[in-house]
């Protein structure tokens, strides 16, 4: 159910495994992102997520470009249950002819995988940057080991367009058609 008074649709009930979690997506603030650096610090999430920033303080930096006019990336937090479970982000972000751009996530609180909460944040997130943005595409990698973020992936409607080998690692690029899905 999403409340009449809430028109970015950034809420929402996911029941999964019998377990029922009230999601959103919510801004983020230095606190979360300072919060999300140490957490993605987890080997589990550095063996499924490639990290650009290596520091806190590019994280902190990175945060703060984010706020500039001419940004090229926009993140949100996730939160479950009113938790702090994780990050959902867009990046390269291209307003030009066919506007597009890319999409990570991350939950990093492992007790929660598998609940289908990175496939709502992703759903939500997608109606949330279309309207924002007007993007007509946006792509998404994982590893091809990563039978979990392929599934999210394709549950929100991302087709697979190219497998190939990045760092010695077998990836995949995906890629969600605004203009062809019947999803959102």
């Amino acid at each position: 159910i999403i409340p009449a008074d809430n028109p970015c649709g950034d809420f929402s009930h996911d029941r999964c495994h019998g377990e029922a979690y009230e999601n959103r997506v919510k801004s983020k603030t230095a606190e979360t992102v300072t919060i999300y650096f140490n957490k993605a610090q987890q080997d589990i999430i550095k063996s499924t997520l490639p990290q650009k920033v290596k520091t806190l303080e590019e994280a902190l930096q990175d945060y703060q470009n984010t706020m500039l006019p001419n940004a090229t990336s926009y993140g949100r937090t996730i939160f479950a249950d009113e938790k702090y479970v994780g990050d959902i982000w867009c990046y390269c972000i291209d307003k030009g002819e066919t506007p597009n751009a890319m999409l990570s996530y991350c939950i990093f609180e492992s007790s929660l995988w598998k609940k289908g909460i990175a496939s709502t944040a992703v759903s939500m997130f997608l109606r949330l940057v279309k309207d924002k943005y007007r993007l007509k595409t946006i792509g998404a990698f994982t590893y091809s080991d990563n039978p979990a973020s392929i599934r999210v992936l394709e549950k929100n409607g991302f087709c697979l367009v190219e497998e190939f080998i990045e760092d010695g690692k077998l990836s995949r690029y995906y890629q969600h058609s605004y203009d062809s899905c019947n999803i959102l």
